[in-house]
């Protein structure tokens, strides 16, 4: 069955309606994007496997694919790059005000493990959150700025809707029955931002020109900031080292 979010209050849906309503005021003609690399200085941890012990079918779904899964709170690729990198822009936008999507971001619980571990969404856009596996989960999420989001989902199948009304950059999800489960979402009034890939790259398209400050957060080794100037058209590079 689907439950509906706690956090989608009636004091948020009016300026959400009105964000939905706005145009996008980007122009496709002179819009240019941001590329770049999150990079790990230092020698590299070595991912520790996830304990599922305490619940035998996260065991045995966490067996399934082949390699047991790892804590995710530091990934760290081949060549240095950092994944899971929450980047966005945290000033120069200006007065710009930005559509809000209607299509949701999906949050699944699949094998014990919140899927995906870091992601962004804005403000007013659904977020939806599925319960894939054959057992009990809690989704708790804990916010700041936000209304604390509290449910369970008992069965396999299981979808609960829930909407952030103002932005935050991280609102921390978790299982309490699992401890291990956890998870992060940037909540912005706007759509530039992205997560670093596994080999650490990262690419916001879409800005128009100016002068942004963009933030580099990770759960584990916090936030860097770093002022980057986007030309007409442009492609500016940006690059974060992360020293562990």
């Amino acid at each position: 069955g689907s439950t509906p979010g706690q956090g989608a209050g009636q004091s948020g849906q009016a300026p959400a309606a009105a964000s939905a309503q706005a145009a996008n005021p980007v122009d496709p003609a002179t819009a240019g994007r941001i590329s770049g690399t999150i990079h790990y200085e230092g020698k590299a941890p070595v991912p520790q496997p996830i304990k599922m012990s305490s619940d035998p079918s996260c065991e045995q779904a966490g067996a399934g694919g082949g390699s047991r899964p790892v804590v995710e709170s530091v990934l760290v690729g081949d060549d240095g790059g950092l994944q899971n990198v929450f980047i966005y822009v945290k000033d120069g936008l200006g007065n710009l005000h930005f559509p809000t999507p209607t299509t949701a971001v999906v949050l699944d619980q699949q094998g014990c493990r919140y899927t995906p571990h870091v992601f962004g969404i804005q403000v007013g856009q659904p977020l939806q959150i599925v319960n894939s596996d054959a057992t009990l989960h809690n989704v708790h999420a804990v916010p700041r700025s936000n209304r604390e989001f509290n449910t369970g989902q008992p069965n396999q199948g299981m979808r609960a809707t829930f909407t952030f009304t103002a932005a935050e950059v991280m609102v921390p999800f978790r299982c309490d029955v699992h401890k291990w489960m956890n998870a992060w979402v940037g909540v912005l009034d706007h759509p530039f931002f992205a997560v670093s890939a596994a080999d650490g790259a990262f690419h916001i398209d879409g800005l128009p020109p100016g002068t942004y400050t963009i933030e580099a957060w990770h759960e584990t080794f916090g936030a860097q900031v770093q002022t980057v100037t986007v030309a007409p058209k442009g492609d500016a590079s940006l690059a974060f080292t992360f020293k562990g």
